[in-house]
């Protein structure tokens, strides 16, 4: 996929650096010629020679090297390159390129290239917030710039929220969703992720533990093939997926009204948590105490997407996949939720108290097809996300 591309990565300064190494191993896996650029902050973090090392090339840094601006090499750099990669992106970095500030070597690059930019945030959970941060953020999207992440976790720093770069696959996906041209292209798919939240009242709602970043990660391995995607989305923690078409939604109710809008589609990936109930009739105020009296709910059962769309005759994606999240006999609960539903795979995991799948990062599949099952080993949700995607495209080419 990513053969005879070259990549210019600049490393800006932060604890999140030390991801840009696994990230050169990864590309260059994949065949991709990365050029590395680190700012004099990032090499307060990784050494220079461990990214030479991992590259194969010289590491740029200084913009005033005498060798290297003898031939203008900062406006050689910008412009050689096929994509160029900032991760991770400081607050400091985003507001340079925000501001067309071009005080050193990275600054100057992003200012002098005409070569497509992805950059991959990171940063403490309040200077992401910060407005200034966030308008600058907007400005990056504006000049076309691509953003991946921030994901959502615990930081070096103690602090929890928004702000932790995205993992090196999911970058690598992203950037090779930039350049897809692979066997999905041409193929639309529609993939669902993250909860559902159904309204109590206006405070409160029923959800579920689901992060949305297994469904986050197969829409970008599905981009990554060249697929169109159409990304439907509960109100998740994990950011939805650059460079797809997302729906956000917030109740099952809604999200079954997307799915359907967003049809035709050739494939359709249901990994979504779907609530199986709401409140019949959800209260227009804040339920209040009453004494130790409690509140009186009735219940209704929401509409199974999965079985709507696999049920649905004319018009059906040629392949429905769904997932089965279960706590006990995963398998037998899942094989006859296959036949039930009447989708044509179903991937099965174990989310009891302890496995740590709901919400982590790693996924236990069993895959569940019309010939057996196939136990898939533990592996990062990025990983099952490709190799899901790569079963797809076999499937529908």
């Amino acid at each position: 996929m990513l053969a005879s591309k070259s990549v210019l990565l600049i490393i800006g300064g932060g604890i999140a650096a030390f991801k840009s190494l696994d990230l050169i191993r990864r590309l260059r896996e994949r065949g991709a010629d990365v050029t590395p650029v680190l700012t004099r902050a990032g090499a307060e973090f990784v050494t220079p020679l461990s990214v030479s090392a991992l590259a194969g090339r010289k590491v740029f840094q200084d913009l005033f090297d005498l060798t290297d601006e003898a031939e203008m090499g900062h406006i050689e750099l910008s412009r050689s390159a096929d994509l160029v990669v900032v991760a991770p992106a400081t607050a400091d970095l985003m507001a340079k390129m925000a501001q067309g500030f071009a005080n050193d070597l990275a600054s100057t690059l992003l200012l002098a290239t005409d070569t497509p930019v992805m950059i991959a945030p990171a940063m403490n959970v309040r200077m992401w917030e910060h407005p200034a941060t966030q308008r600058n953020l907007e400005i990056l999207r504006g000049d076309g710039i691509t953003v991946l992440g921030p994901n959502e976790g615990g930081m070096a720093c103690g602090e929890y929220g928004p702000g932790r770069m995205a993992e090196p696959l999911e970058i690598v996906a992203g950037i090779e969703a930039a350049f897809a041209s692979g066997p999905l292209a041409g193929k639309r798919v529609l993939v669902t992720s993250g909860p559902t939240h159904e309204p109590i009242d206006p405070v409160r709602y029923i959800a579920n533990r689901s992060s949305g970043a297994q469904g986050t990660a197969i829409a970008l391995a599905l981009a990554a093939l060249g697929a169109d995607v159409v990304f439907v989305t509960g109100p998740a923690d994990v950011p939805p997926p650059e460079g797809v078409e997302v729906i956000r939604v917030e109740t099952a109710l809604e999200m079954k009204a997307a799915v359907e809008a967003a049809l035709p589609a050739d494939a359709a990936v249901f990994a979504a948590a779907v609530a199986d109930w709401r409140v019949a009739s959800a209260a227009s105020g804040k339920i209040k105490k009453t004494g130790g009296a409690l509140p009186q709910m009735e219940f209704a059962e929401n509409p199974d997407i999965l079985a709507c769309v696999a049920q649905m005759g004319a018009g059906r994606p040629k392949l429905v996949v769904g997932f089965a999240a279960e706590t006990d006999d995963v398998i037998a609960h899942a094989t006859a939720k296959r036949v039930r539903k009447g989708c044509d795979w179903i991937l099965a995991n174990d989310v009891s108290v302890g496995t740590g799948i709901m919400g982590g990062t790693e996924n236990d599949i069993t895959f569940i097809h019309e010939g057996g099952a196939e136990d898939w080993p533990r592996m990062a949700k990025e990983a099952v996300a490709h190799k899901l995607a790569e079963r797809i495209a076999a499937a529908l080419t």
